[in-house]
């Protein structure tokens, strides 16, 4: 049972999260691609709220998974795969992030932006070390 509800779990928060953040990634696109384009304060909003986003979902994932009956290590491997689909989504969108960027700034330089591997590998270590740190919270609330 505590297979299925941890693969209820990453289905509920990891899609759900990655569509979320996709949706605030296809906002910033249009806000980026208007007339007046868009200001500091919008992107450091956009910005906020992936990173609350990134942190609460695989913190919810590990509350619920650790509330159910599961360890701690199965909270941490659900907060994981969590953090590591929205971590996709984010790295799958930034090549078009990218692209229209450049269309609107005239920038023709960021039009090859793609991730090097050692900045992939970067990321998903982020991602482990965020997981692990919200279910060491979540355990220590809980």
């Amino acid at each position: 049972m505590t297979i299925v509800n941890s693969l209820v779990n990453i289905v509920v928060f990891g899609i759900g999260g990655a569509i979320l953040v996709a949706a605030l990634l296809g906002l910033l696109l249009v806000v980026s691609g208007s007339s007046r384009g868009s200001s500091p304060r919008l992107l450091t909003a956009f910005g906020v709220a992936s990173i609350v986003l990134w942190v609460v979902l695989p913190a919810l994932t590990a509350l619920n998974e650790m509330s159910a009956g599961a360890g701690f290590w199965v909270g941490f491997a659900g907060a994981s795969v969590v953090a590591i689909v929205m971590y996709a989504v984010n790295t799958a969108m930034l090549p078009m992030v990218a692209r229209r960027q450049a269309l609107v700034s005239g920038r023709t330089g960021l039009t090859g932006v793609k991730p090097t591997p050692s900045v992939l590998v970067g990321g998903l270590v982020i991602c482990l070390a965020m997981a692990l740190l919200v279910t060491g919270v979540t355990a220590f609330i809980s």
